[in-house]
């Protein structure tokens, strides 16, 4: 019985270890971190920066959080950060991304750093999930407070929405509404339903397009099926579809790069 929980208390230790782990920490060790306890109370003199895309920081935010994306060009990335430390000379600028294996932060963080030689400047490796966990009242969801952490959707919900790409492929006929939310660029001329879904980028500029795919969906009281590049902005992309009172949805695995997994002969029944 003694060898049981003693086994049980190492397992445990070794989930707790994980739960706590930073990989960026070792792989970017000249990017220095703040933690969660630190970040927060030091939030009045610190400049929090959205290293991630537009659409998920319009999603799930730090309150007063300013967007720079890691995905921005050399240029114009030194422009904003540049003009970021003027306006703010003596405050911290600390990067943040999705969480503990997202390297964004520390990308950005490093960029700014070792390429623009700017100083005071940290990741926040716990990132968007863990911040608004314990201060949902400093998050901005879809842009409103969170004031409660129950409010963010869990892993389970996710998978309750969660088709196999083979699976999805087959169920989204005719009778459903299909929604290529990938990005302009990635599509390059590639589309699984030939063309036949609707295609709308996550950006300001498609607004006004995906609100009326959603409006015909709740209007003609179909089925919704989504699939992303490799199906992680579909994971944000929840949010929209729940606050729209869409209950009927599906993504697809993956996404669209697991389609290519899929053999031919499974596609030609």
């Amino acid at each position: 019985m003694k060898r049981f929980y003693l086994s049980i208390l190492f397992l445990l230790s070794i989930s707790t270890a994980y739960a706590n782990y930073f990989p960026g920490r070792d792989i970017y060790p000249q990017v220095p971190f703040i933690e969660l306890k630190d970040a927060y109370e030091q939030r009045e003199n610190i400049i929090f920066i959205d290293a991630r895309s537009s659409f998920e920081y319009e999603t799930l935010r730090i309150n007063n959080a300013m967007l720079i994306p890691l995905s921005l060009s050399t240029s114009l990335f030194e422009k904003k950060m540049t003009a970021l430390r003027d306006e703010f000379p003596g405050k911290k600028l600390v990067f943040y991304c999705n969480g503990h294996n997202c390297m964004k932060s520390y990308k950005a963080a490093r960029r700014s750093i070792v390429y623009l030689g700017q100083g005071n400047v940290f990741s926040f490796d716990a990132g968007i999930f863990d911040w608004a966990t314990q201060h949902p009242e400093e998050t901005l969801l879809l842009g409103k407070t969170l004031t409660d952490s129950t409010k963010l959707l869990s892993k389970n919900k996710f998978k309750q929405h969660l088709l196999p790409a083979e699976t999805f492929i087959k169920k989204a006929d005719a009778k459903s509404i299909v929604l290529d939310i990938r990005d302009r660029i990635e599509r390059d001329g590639f589309y699984i339903f030939s063309g036949h879904e609707n295609s709308v980028s996550l950006n300001e500029k498609d607004k006004v397009k995906l609100a009326a795919v959603l409006k015909r969906v709740k209007k003609e009281n179909k089925t919704l099926y989504v699939y992303d590049m490799v199906g992680k902005q579909v994971k944000w992309f929840q949010y929209y579809v729940e606050s729209e009172g869409i209950k009927d949805y599906y993504f697809m695995e993956g996404g669209a790069q697991a389609f290519f997994d899929i053999p031919i002969g499974n596609l030609m029944d």
